[in-house]
């Protein structure tokens, strides 16, 4: 028992009490998971290091990133082109293909619940998952997303806490939880650029061309024009 609180005089505050009201009335506390968000994915990797030299080790985990770093398939991950969208026409099964990773995405969160189970789950890092991941041909981006369910602690870049298209695609929601910030000084970057994006001068020449001839052949020339105006101030 701590001076600062009823703990040590054995009173109960009226906070304690409405607990103890809940508890009897039998409704369940929901608890929060923690999102501790870093700017890097090499931080990730330094944070669950010192996890893992802790007493809590064991908790329940999972690291959030992009298939950069998390997709395995052969093709997809060798490419050099957007991942994203491959792996995407994969899942839809577009041109009679598709991920047999993604398939064995239950071996990976089996193995993770059989870990729990037994007590021998310690912290682990994206490159313990991938390599996992092809021990057990199993996708380790949709498996860490899985994980996210049951998971106490849930590490990610600061984009996944930010953006609010990359919460929604990752099914994150904030509300009443607890969420970290790693170095967060650097969040006003990262917000800025979760919300701008680059165009290079060649894609302005690009666009503007394209809304002339719109323009000059009379389609929608009410909603084509500003666009040419903005394309033409900028280059």
């Amino acid at each position: 028992p701590c001076s600062q609180c009823s703990c040590s005089s054995g009173k109960e505050t009226e906070k304690d009490a409405s607990k103890a009201k809940k508890k009897e009335n039998g409704d369940q506390t929901s608890i929060p998971k923690i999102f501790f968000g870093t700017r890097t994915h090499k931080q990730i990797s330094q944070i669950t290091r010192e996890l893992k030299r802790t007493a809590y080790s064991g908790v329940p985990m999972t690291i959030l990133s992009s298939r950069d770093y998390t997709c395995i398939h052969p093709i997809v991950s060798s490419s050099t082109s957007n991942r994203n969208e491959m792996c995407v026409e994969l899942l839809e099964g577009k041109q009679g293909k598709s991920c047999v990773y993604y398939h064995g995405v239950h071996k990976l969160s089996e193995y993770h619940t059989l870990q729990l189970a037994h007590q021998k789950c310690q912290a682990w890092d994206i490159e313990d998952l991938v390599s996992l991941g092809r021990k057990l041909r199993a996708c380790p981006y949709f498996a860490a997303r899985e994980l996210m369910l049951g998971a106490d602690i849930v590490f990610c870049p600061y984009n996944y806490l930010l953006d609010p298209q990359i919460r929604e695609s990752m099914d994150i929601n904030l509300k009443g939880q607890v969420v970290i910030l790693d170095e967060a000084h650097n969040i006003e970057d990262s917000a800025r650029e979760s919300v701008s994006y680059s165009v290079t001068e060649n894609q302005l020449r690009s666009a503007r061309e394209e809304l002339d001839l719109m323009v000059n052949n009379n389609i929608r020339q009410k909603d084509h024009e500003p666009l040419r105006a903005v394309c033409c101030s900028l280059t």
